[in-house]
Formats: C-alpha cells, structure tokens, sequence
C-alpha cells in the first residue's frame, strides 16, 4: 500500500542513473550563526523558502522535483512551494510584487501546460509544460499531486484579493482552470472512489483507487469542493473511508490513534493534507483531525525514543520518520518500516502539533549535527548516523511541508486563506464535517 501510494521506486530510478562523479560530489559546509529559537526558526524558513525561489526553474517558476533534476519540475512539490512563496511575502523575504509577478509565471505555464480533463501529471518538463512520465503507465493526469497543487492555488486566490489589474488577472486566471478541472471525470465512470491516475495512452490501466487513511485527503476535500465537476458525498464515505487501514483505535505507547495504518504510517500523512485544511477542530464522522494528526505525530518521536532497532542517534531531540532519500536510495520510512533514517522534514512540518518538541529537533539538527546536515536550502533531505550516511540532496516535496507549517504554527496564515475559499466551505459541509472555520 505505501509503495503504491507514492510509486517511491520510480523516483530511486533518477538516482540510480546519477552520474557517479555527482554522487561523489563533497557538500560545501555552510557557516552557521548562533541563534535564539525564533530567529532560528526564520532562518530556517528563509533558506527553505529559497528552494522555490533561487532554485525554481527559470521558464515555468515551477520546483524542481529535487536538486539533481532542475529541469523536471514537480506539480505536488509545486504546490507546496506557491504556498512557501506566500509566506516568503509575509516574512518579508521578498516584496508582494516580486511574489505576484512569480505566481503570475507559474500560472500562465499551468494554463499552456500539458493537463488531463484539468488534471496535471505528476512530473513535466520545467520548459515546455510536456508530461514527464512518472512510470510506464503513468504518463497522464495525477489527481493527488494535482491536489497539493490545487490546494495551494485557492490559497493564492484567496491571498491576492485587491482591487488591482495584476492581481485580478491572476484570480481570473486561476478560477478559469480552477472550473475546469474535472474531479468526477476520475471515479472512472461513476464509480463511488476517486482514482489517482488516467493516461490517454493508458486509461485506467494504473487502476489505484484512493482509499484511506494516508495524504490524500485533501484530493476528496476539492472533489466535493468544485463548483463545476464536483464528488457526491456517498464518493468519501464509500470510497475514500472504506479501506483496512482506515479506522484503527489503537493504543501506541498509551497514545490513541483514531485512524490509519499501526503506529500512524509515515508522518507526512499529517502534512500533505494539512498545509490548507486546518485540522484545528476539523471533525466529521470519523475523527477529530487535530488529535489524529497530534497523536500520529507523539506515536512517531516516542518510537524514535523508544528506538527498538537500536538505531545510532535516535531521541527525544532526534526522531521523525517519514518519506524521504535515504542511504539505500528512497522509502517511505516509519515505524513499521525503520530503516534508520531520520528526515529532519518529520519533526519540522509537525511544529503546530508539537511545538516544543519540533523546536528540540530543530535545536539539534542545527546545533549538533549542522556541520553535515545544514545547506544553502536549510536542512538536506534525511541522514543515517547509523551508516553515517548524511543526503547532499533537496526534494521539494519534503522542503515545503517545512516552510508551510511553520508558518501555520507562528501565525496560521496558510489555513486561514485556504478555509476561506467558500467552496472549502461548502465542500467541508457536504461531506459532513465540523471546524471553527465554518
């Protein structure tokens, strides 16, 4: 199931095929200040923000999906990355102007850009807007990758509301595609679940419906959502809530876990969906979504603390098992499949559910392991003191989540424009759920 959702073994591929003398490249170090906790955690948002600023490709403004591949951009990471360009206008990293003349970039090459019934590919060519495939079959829309997209999209819409020419024409243009996106085209038919992938080339022939739990929620969320092509609720409660690994009740280390896998899966599960959808008393009929997310997130560090492996360097200021690079290549990392790794990810984008304990993690990564680990992107992708193995590598799919729920913790910009949008509203209320937002 984890390896479906993801498809992590077509992106070990792009890896596997480095250049060797690239992957025997030294990282530079970067000097690094002595820093109280607030001004460390600008700092990290700042250089992670510069991932999707400095490093955004040129054409499209689009991320690249990692540091070795500049020229294939990511429309998940992407979307993560709008949502950073966001907070890089509120932290004063950039001006309002720079940041809507980029969005403006981003979306004139979304509207020209290889698209299936409104749904974009997982990969695409940063210069030319073509499909990328993402597998042999996989070589058309991607609904949850567009998803991540989308979900940063509406919150750009809702950010730039003035009364302006520029910042009309980018709401316009966003609601045109915004309406032209087709989510019911994806129930393949009708049917009563929402499936990831359709190909011109292919049709169904990936055949993944998505059932929960894991990160997909969000993809449900704007299908019922959409003014135009929308899901009907029987779509969540049939399709998405019916699964083996969607309710769970369990208690881990005396800590209740309502839904999903045992110990709670990879930890970006409480991310991806997240960074818009504030989970602060969002409930409907199966979970209160703040303590799923808290709760997932205290399971994950207090099996890091726990550290039955006996994995190097594990504690309680060092912990967070998610999906990321590792030494063996890429895997979806947790605690029924630890592998030693430690994505510094985990512990970041969890800072509005753990606040003091993402701050140790923070603490420590930079303070005792920021001779390897800290870059001109912030933090690498994930390390193994086990193999003594540190990443030299960024994915933007991990740098996002960093930069979005930080900034969620500190002042909830992002959840505040995406529970804005009325049609959230009215999506959020036809599949039965509850939030102060509401």
């Amino acid at each position: 199931m984890i390896d479906t959702l993801r498809q992590f073994a077509i992106t070990c591929v792009a890896i596997i095929l480095l250049p060797i003398a690239l992957m025997a490249q030294q990282k530079k170090k970067i000097p690094r200040q002595q820093l109280g906790d607030t001004a460390l955690v600008t700092l990290v948002q700042q250089r992670t923000f510069d991932y999707f600023w400095k490093f955004a490709h040129p054409v499209s403004g689009l991320a690249p999906e990692r540091t070795i591949t500049p020229d294939t951009v990511t429309i998940g990471g992407s979307g993560f990355g709008v949502m950073a360009i966001l907070v890089g206008i509120e932290r004063k990293f950039i001006t309002r102007e720079e940041g809507l003349d980029r969005m403006l970039k981003i979306v004139n090459f979304l509207l020209t850009a290889d698209h299936y019934h409104g749904i974009w590919p997982h990969w695409m060519h940063g210069a030319t807007g073509k499909t990328v495939p993402f597998g042999r079959r996989d070589d058309g829309g991607d609904l949850v990758e567009s998803a991540f997209m989308w979900q940063g999209l509406l919150c750009v819409r809702q950010y730039f509301g003035r009364d302006v020419p520029k910042e009309r024409q980018l709401r316009d243009k966003i609601g045109w595609m915004w309406n032209e996106t087709e989510w019911s085209w994806y129930t393949q038919g009708g049917q009563d679940v929402l499936y990831w992938h359709w190909s011109p080339n292919q049709g169904w022939a990936m055949n993944h419906p998505v059932r929960g739990y894991n990160e997909c929620l969000i993809a449900y969320v704007l299908a019922a959502s959409s003014p135009t092509y929308p899901i009907t609720p029987k779509v969540y409660h049939q399709g998405w809530a019916v699964n083996n690994h969607f309710l769970n009740g369990q208690e881990y280390y005396g800590i209740t876990l309502p839904l999903g896998f045992p110990y709670g899966g990879p930890l970006f599960f409480a991310h991806y969906s997240f960074l818009g959808l504030d989970p602060r008393g969002l409930k409907d009929r199966y979970a209160d979504y703040w303590e799923q997310n808290r709760n997932h997130t205290l399971i994950n560090r207090q099996y890091c603390i726990d550290n039955p492996k006996k994995f190097k360097g594990y504690g309680p200021e060092c912990w967070g098992l998610t999906a990321s690079d590792n030494h063996e290549f890429y895997n979806a990392h947790s605690p029924t499949n630890d592998l030693g790794v430690i994505t510094p990810s985990a512990a970041l984008s969890s800072f509005p559910y753990t606040p003091e304990y993402s701050m140790q993690a923070m603490r420590h990564f930079y303070d005792k392991l920021g001779d390897r680990l800290w870059g001109p992107f912030g933090f690498y992708d994930a390390f193994n003191e086990t193999e003594n193995w540190f990443d030299y590598q960024y994915l933007a799919i991990d740098q996002g989540p960093i930069v979005v729920m930080l900034e969620n913790y500190r002042s909830g910009l992002l959840w505040r424009l995406f529970m804005s949008c009325p049609e959230v509203k009215t999506g959020l209320r036809k599949l039965g759920f509850s939030s102060p937002a509401l």
